[in-house]
């Protein structure tokens, strides 16, 4: 399975973007398609999962309720919606995937990654 990110850009706080995953190649259809966030000398954090399904969803705290994940009802397109964003969520956003659903959000479950799209909030 392939993995490209796209809609990362410099925005100022309060803006809202769209971070979108587009999955290509040979998968099986219980695939967990997650977000996460690395910024420098940190680890990458787990954002939001969900199932290919579409069901699944999870969050994880620091962005529930102000980020939303969700998925292309006809095309394999992951999307990651942030809201009111802050100068702390500046970071590479990753999409991962793995084949298995409900996959917890810790990176080493997923063992495919896409190369990231960096956001800035400034």
């Amino acid at each position: 399975v392939q993995l490209v990110e796209s809609g990362g850009a410099s925005v100022e706080p309060g803006r809202q973007l769209t971070l979108s995953c587009t999955i290509s190649g040979n998968y099986d259809p219980d695939l967990s398609v997650a977000w996460f966030r690395q910024t420098p000398g940190n680890k990458r954090e787990g954002l939001a999962r969900l199932n290919l399904s579409g069901s699944g969803r999870v969050y994880a705290d620091k962005v529930k309720g102000r980020f939303f994940i969700s998925e292309h009802g006809e095309k394999d397109i992951v999307y990651l919606q942030l809201n009111t964003l802050k100068p702390d969520d500046s970071g590479t956003y990753y999409c991962a995937a793995a084949a298995r659903w409900n996959q917890p959000l810790i990176p080493t479950e997923f063992p495919n990654w896409g190369q990231g799209t960096q956001v800035t909030v400034s």
